[in-house]
């Protein structure tokens, strides 16, 4: 790493679909840096699933290759009511994915002047009249210095762009999945799953299918204390009248809890945030993948065709549509939380449901 350049056009914090997109695009103005804590390809724990957004957007890269594709190759969304036995089919159809290849696949998008940097840990970086001065820790501890024009901060739900800022920081979910073998066929949905008597901190599990395995997440609310041992009775209900075998992995992560307008921020001087590190997600459905990709898109084209200290402006206004949608569906949140708007989903008839789910 010693050999790498001491400065860049642009430096991009994360390589996840936000961070890969931010980079192709702010490539436009110069040479971009793309760093990242984990060692790449790496793993993050997620459902791994595309909706039509996501779907839409990668058409313009050839599609998803086909050799990342899981068996079943489609899943429709399904809100389920564990213990009312209601079950709600929608025409929210997902890609099913492998998380993994798929992140691997977007990296090999990537073009040649932007050099990827893993792992590096982004320790700080100071703003300063003509540029912004990056410190990151390397492998072995080595401490690396860079300097570049923009920063676009592209680093999760645990961001250290934006913890740096000081712009506020958001709330985030537990989340917990396991892979359970299967020990027969399931139903090819994405399911949704509302189950009363895990407690108040349990938000809702999700089940779907993924080859001979299928993944089987929980999502508590902030501060939940014993996640794993809810996790675990969560389970032990679902294999009452699922067949799931053994769990051969567990993965805990965390997601964001967006709950205001005020939790989505874009960014201040030449710093930028896309993605979860600026609350770009949807707080009624917990989607990221899609607001990773156009976000990252935005500002890294934000970057790629506007100066340094006009790049934020221009981001703003090309990505205004995505925070007044937050803004939209977090209208929306308190009731689909509420006990009565979980029971009253039950009467709601499936072409209902299904219209209002493509909304959320």
């Amino acid at each position: 790493m010693s050999a790498l350049p001491t400065s860049y056009d642009t430096i991009v914090v994360g390589a996840g679909p936000a961070g890969v997109m931010a980079a192709v695009h702010a490539a436009a103005r110069g040479d971009v840096a793309l760093i990242d804590s984990a060692q790449l390809p790496r793993d993050k724990s997620c459902g791994g699933m595309l909706n039509e957004f996501a779907q839409e957007f990668l058409r313009d890269f050839g599609g998803v290759p086909d050799d990342m594709v899981l068996d079943p190759a489609w899943v429709n969304f399904r809100y389920h009511d564990w213990d009312r036995r209601i079950k709600k089919p929608t025409e929210l159809r997902f890609a099913n994915v492998d998380r993994r290849a798929f992140d691997d696949w977007l990296v090999s998008l990537l073009p040649d002047n932007v050099t990827v940097i893993s792992p590096a840990s982004l320790v700080t970086f100071t703003e300063e009249d003509d540029g912004v001065t990056v410190v990151a820790k390397g492998a072995g501890s080595e401490q690396l210095s860079w300097r570049c024009a923009n920063l676009i901060g592209c680093d999760g739900p645990r961001s250290t762009v934006r913890r740096t800022l000081g712009v506020g920081s958001v709330s985030t979910y537990v989340t917990l999945q396991d892979f359970c073998r299967l020990e027969g066929e399931i139903e090819p949905y994405f399911d949704c799953v509302y189950m009363r008597d895990i407690g108040d901190s349990f938000a809702y599990a999700y089940v779907v299918p993924k080859g001979d395995v299928a993944i089987v997440g929980s999502v508590f609310y902030p501060k939940t204390k014993r996640p794993h041992l809810k996790q675990e009775l969560t389970l032990g209900m679902l294999a009452e009248k699922l067949p799931l075998g053994p769990s051969v992995k567990r993965e805990a992560w965390i997601a964001l809890s967006v709950r205001d307008r005020s939790d989505v921020v874009f960014g201040s001087g030449r710093v930028l945030l896309a993605g979860e590190a600026g609350g770009f997600m949807s707080p009624t459905s917990g989607e990221g993948i899609s607001y990773a990709l156009n976000t990252g898109r935005l500002a890294g084209a934000a970057v790629g065709g506007a100066a340094p200290l006009d790049a934020l402006d221009a981001y703003r206004a090309s990505a205004g549509h995505v925070s007044r949608n937050i803004s939209r569906k977090l209208k929306w949140l308190p009731f689909m939380e509420s006990q009565t708007g979980k029971y009253l989903a039950g009467f709601v008839p499936a072409p209902l449901v299904s219209r209002v789910t493509k909304g959320l």
